[in-house]
């Protein structure tokens, strides 16, 4: 499988998952503690390709329903200009035959949807989508694909079998947040239903996802992720729902409620109701402009060691260029050799000589000053828990603060699983006064996103070092003084970073690595 959303459920396709998905930075919303960016400060241009996290059907999926909709959902916000019959086009291979049909996409959801004229498929024949590089994302980036290598440009192109039937069984809803009849409830809480199956992004709205006060409707927005399966209700209220107000949440059914991709409305209303206490919730630090960056080596620079690794996002520091090593972009190569090259799905930035500039060295030099405001932001949250005595190996955690107590945090002795229960804007951030250390050599670790958790919700503020060791899987924003390494010279097992590698003052390192900055 190549879906990002995947990635957690089967830990031997995660690898595989990984490695075309460049997923393109994107900063977050206002945080309340950081406030708004700094106006006139230097920002970096938008460099980095979008990709397709998510194909309904899946790639080489065989016995597919012959009444589904085909959609793929996007890495980040695309131009709907360039979503449409001509970017997107589905074969019948069997027959040889372009399939005629409709393209629309939903921009809350960043999914493209393809639907048949006929309204279904031909039982038991072979098909092809493709997005073209036509596609773009809103700053006019092409698609990166899966058939380009990287950084360059090129189509995604999946295939997939149709079975003998048609999909008549409708979606149900299999979770819902805040849970029903729960009390004091954070006010900015994301109201959330989890489906059973992938739904029709384009049926999901104000008008089907509705939160009432006693019967008056609450202003708020919808959306849908497609990974994870879950749609979303966010008041418009930027201080959340009002105090001590039990609400109820209803996704409406029927012909003008939700349905799935192949058109099964949800057979009955889901409703269920919360209260509200007086307390915020926590949210996600706002990074600026560092967060289009997958990997910043503070003032020492970014080396690779491998072949195989890959940068998605910008690559930075403040330190002259001639300290990035085994790197190219787009426009530069950076001391690459045989055995050190690496591909950055965005742009360098880093100071003079050549090919650094006083420009370049000015995003760069924005781009530590957000990470340190991040990095104090994260460790001025009041403290919270350690309930592994510092050991996050085997841990299953809900959102929320945890701080190590005995100043280091070590995911070694098995996996760590974080649990949204339904919430996409759940937000987890960990606390270390010394050190951040998941895996051991030969010895994997793994973090894993549940329940509709997203790894640009995952922040790791590191007193000192952070280090991955080589085959791990970790998720999440790391700062550290100190830097990051990512596993040891020789190794040749992929590494895999969802998130990003932040040295304050020290460099990052990495070997036959992929950074996915979320």
């Amino acid at each position: 499988m190549n879906q990002f959303c995947r990635l957690f459920k089967s830990r031997a396709a995660m690898l595989v998952a990984l490695l075309p998905a460049l997923v393109a930075g994107c900063g977050g919303g206002l945080d309340p503690i950081l406030g708004p960016p700094s106006l006139g400060q230097a920002a970096p241009a938008d460099t980095t390709r979008p990709t397709v996290v998510l194909t309904v059907p899946d790639a080489a999926a065989l016995g597919v329903a012959t009444n589904t909709k085909i959609t793929a959902t996007f890495s980040e916000a695309m131009d709907p200009a360039t979503i449409g019959a001509a970017s997107f086009t589905v074969m019948d291979t069997t027959l040889d035959a372009t399939v005629p049909g409709t393209v629309s996409y939903s921009a809350a959801a960043r999914t493209a949807t393809f639907t048949p004229s006929a309204g279904t498929l031909a039982a038991g024949d072979q098909y092809s989508a493709t997005i073209t590089a036509a596609a773009t994302d809103l700053a006019g980036n092409a698609l990166a694909g899966n058939t380009a290598v990287a950084p360059g440009a090129g189509s995604h192109v999946w295939t997939f079998g149709t079975g003998a039937v048609a999909d008549l069984v409708p979606p149900t809803v299999t979770a819902v947040s805040p849970l029903d009849a729960s009390t004091g409830v954070c006010l900015a809480k994301t109201v959330a239903a989890t489906f059973s199956e992938p739904m029709d992004a384009g049926t999901i709205t104000a008008a089907t996802f509705v939160v009432t006060d006693n019967g008056v409707a609450v202003a708020g927005s919808v959306s849908y992720d497609a990974p994870s399966r879950v749609a979303s209700f966010v008041p418009a209220d930027a201080a959340g729902f009002a105090a001590g107000k039990t609400l109820v949440a209803t996704v409406k059914s029927g012909s003008t409620g939700v349905m799935d991709l192949a058109g099964n409305p949800l057979a009955t209303d889901r409703s269920w109701s919360f209260t509200t206490g007086t307390q915020a919730c926590l949210s996600a630090v706002d990074l600026r402009s560092v967060a289009s960056f997958g990997a910043f080596g503070g003032g020492a620079g970014v080396t690779n060691q491998g072949i195989r690794t890959v940068v998605g996002g910008n690559l930075g520091t403040t330190a002259a260029c001639t300290l990035v090593t085994g790197f190219h972009d787009a426009a530069h190569v950076y001391t690459e050799t045989p055995l050190n090259v690496g591909a950055v799905n965005g742009s360098v930035y880093c100071a003079p000589p050549a090919p650094g500039t006083t420009a370049t060295m000015a995003i760069a030099t924005q781009a530590r000053a957000d990470a340190q405001s991040a990095y104090d932001a994260l460790a001025a949250l009041p403290p919270g828990g350690d309930p592994g005595a510092g050991q996050l190996g085997g841990q299953v955690l809900t959102a929320g603060v945890y701080t190590a107590a005995g100043g280091t945090f070590a995911i070694t002795n098995g996996d760590l699983t974080l649990d949204a229960q339904g919430d996409t804007h759940a937000v987890w951030v960990f606390q270390s006064a010394s050190a951040l250390t998941v895996g051991l050599p030969a010895t994997p670790r793994h973090v894993l996103l549940v329940n509709g958790a997203q790894a640009g919700n995952v922040f790791w503020q590191v007193g000192s070092a952070a280090r991955i060791e080589d085959g791990s899987v970790m998720v999440g924003t790391i700062i550290a003084p100190a830097g990051v390494t990512i596993s040891t010279a020789g190794q040749t097992a992929q590494t895999v970073l969802v998130g990003r590698a932040i040295g304050l003052t020290a460099s990052v390192t990495m070997v036959n690595t992929t950074v996915v900055a979320p």
